[in-house]
């Protein structure tokens, strides 16, 4: 058997077999989309350009707080996660890294269109500021792959030639 697939489609599809995203209600997903709207809008694309090089995500796991800050450390937004609060799951970074990618590539036109200066990144940072995960890079020459979709790429590319060979 040979199963031939594009490669968006491969790509999709390793994404979705990569993943370890938790359960994510549809409350969470518009309260994620309405903080990147408005950390947007405090950067208009009309504006003269920032020099910045970091949005700061910052996600409480105790309070389910996330807000955003900038270089200087200046609040740029904020709102609760109910789904998040007290939430002791270990992995707890690891599994929201995935939904913030997904609602800032779902609001990708805004966040690129924002007046920052680029290169400038998007990074998510744990309670006590620590960086836990870069989310995204806006760069006009630079493409940063999702880490999650190239996580055990070498197994997975490596099991799907066995597969196909022994056909």
């Amino acid at each position: 058997m040979v199963i031939v697939c594009d490669y968006e489609s491969f790509f999709i599809l390793l994404s979705q077999i990569n993943s370890k995203e938790m359960n994510i209600s549809e409350q969470t997903l518009q309260q994620i989309d309405r903080a990147i709207r408005k950390v947007s809008e405090k950067f208009p694309a009309t504006e003269e350009a920032e020099l910045m090089t970091d949005i700061h995500i910052r996600v409480a796991q105790e309070t389910g707080e996330l807000t955003v800050f900038n270089d200087n450390d200046e609040e740029i937004t904020r709102c609760i996660v109910e789904q998040w609060i007290n939430n002791g799951d270990d992995d707890f970074y690891e599994a929201i890294a995935p939904v913030l990618r997904k609602s800032i590539e779902k609001n990708k036109k805004l966040v690129e269109g924002m007046s920052i200066l680029k290169p400038f990144s998007l990074v998510l940072e744990n309670d006590d500021k620590e960086s836990v995960a870069e989310l995204y890079l806006v760069d006009d020459e630079m493409v940063i792959i999702d880490p999650d979709l190239m996580k055990d790429l070498d197994e997975d590319l490596n099991s799907f030639l066995e597969n196909l060979l022994k056909d």
